[in-house]
């Protein structure tokens, strides 16, 4: 066991991990969550993009223990005969990548523009939170609807799902660095003026240098914090996006398309095409957001 395996196993927030069945649970659904959809292709019974395995006679086949039920389909199917389990391990697949890779792209934004307006102040840092104060007043479900609506109008139409989903990160991690970067500003503000950031000016090392070699480590414990929770909203945001038809194109399926798809057929009876997906939803988003909970206690020491 090398040093830092060796210094985490005895330090008090696995101590106060181990002692808490419920962020042990969220954990661990968590991970059965993220690998079987990652892992989709192995896991899933079947493949809900493989045209030929798809027959229309299976559509609305309600789930396995119902009467009229099939035994391969578990959860039974949706109106194109889609097995739903596997529907579900494939979508949360796209839903987990929109969510990391918007939370990815916000932090990087975010980080940057709050070590700058921390650490150079004057007009530059009026300038920056005076546009995240503006933004702040708009909700970020009306900043994303906003810019996906404009990338609609101005890629070509022949090109909507292939670009898709990459509208749908920009247009989430558009709405989302506003936190990353007042965080980081507070912080950067606090650590600038201590006696190692001042070594490092009179030894002639430069701002950025100083900015990203010393001052970032030691603002980066919130923003962890920060973006464990921003993962759920994300998640959150994408779905309500592709629920609304803006998101994901339904040849490429989310968690927020197939909640919308099975929306049409709740009423008609075929309640399991809306109420896995929306189960599965949830599910992920609350062990996200007790993960986060749990780390922002256990590492600042007055919640403790």
């Amino acid at each position: 066991m090398t040093d830092s395996l060796r210094r985490f196993f005895d330090s008090d927030i696995w101590h106060k991990f181990k002692r808490d069945p419920l962020v042990i649970t969220a954990v661990v659904v968590g991970l059965i969550l993220i690998l079987s959809s990652a892992f989709a292709p192995l896991f899933a019974p079947h493949s809900p993009f493989d045209l030929k395995t798809l027959n229309l006679s299976d559509a609305f086949t309600p789930p396995a223990w119902i009467h009229e039920g099939k035994s391969q389909f578990m959860l039974g199917t949706d109106d194109q005969g889609r097995d739903v389990l596997s529907t579900i391990m494939y979508g949360s697949r796209a839903s987990l990548v929109v969510g990391f890779a918007a939370v990815l792209l916000s932090m990087i934004v975010g980080i940057t523009l709050g070590l700058i307006s921390g650490y150079f102040g004057g007009a530059l840092d009026a300038f920056i939170m005076r546009v995240a104060d503006v933004q702040l007043s708009f909700p970020a479900i009306l900043i994303a609807l906003l810019i996906s609506g404009v990338a609609r109008v101005v890629i070509p139409n022949s090109q909507h799902d292939q670009v898709a989903i990459y509208v749908l990160i920009f247009a989430i991690a558009a709405s989302g660095w506003v936190q990353y970067a007042r965080t980081v500003r507070g912080s950067t503000l606090v650590e600038r003026n201590k006696e190692y950031v001042q070594a490092a000016r009179v030894i002639g090392r430069r701002p950025l240098a100083i900015m990203f070699s010393h001052v970032l480590p030691n603002v980066l414990g919130p923003v962890m914090v920060l973006a464990t929770l921003h993962i759920g909203t994300a998640i959150i945001t994408e779905a309500t996006l592709s629920y609304l038809g803006v998101g994901m194109p339904a040849t490429q399926p989310t968690l927020g398309t197939m909640i919308r798809i099975g929306g049409d057929f709740l009423l008609s009876g075929e309640w399991w095409i809306l109420w896995f997906p929306g189960t599965a939803l949830v599910i992920l988003v609350l062990s996200i957001n007790i993960i986060g909970d749990w780390l922002r206690d256990a590492i600042n020491p007055k919640l403790r």
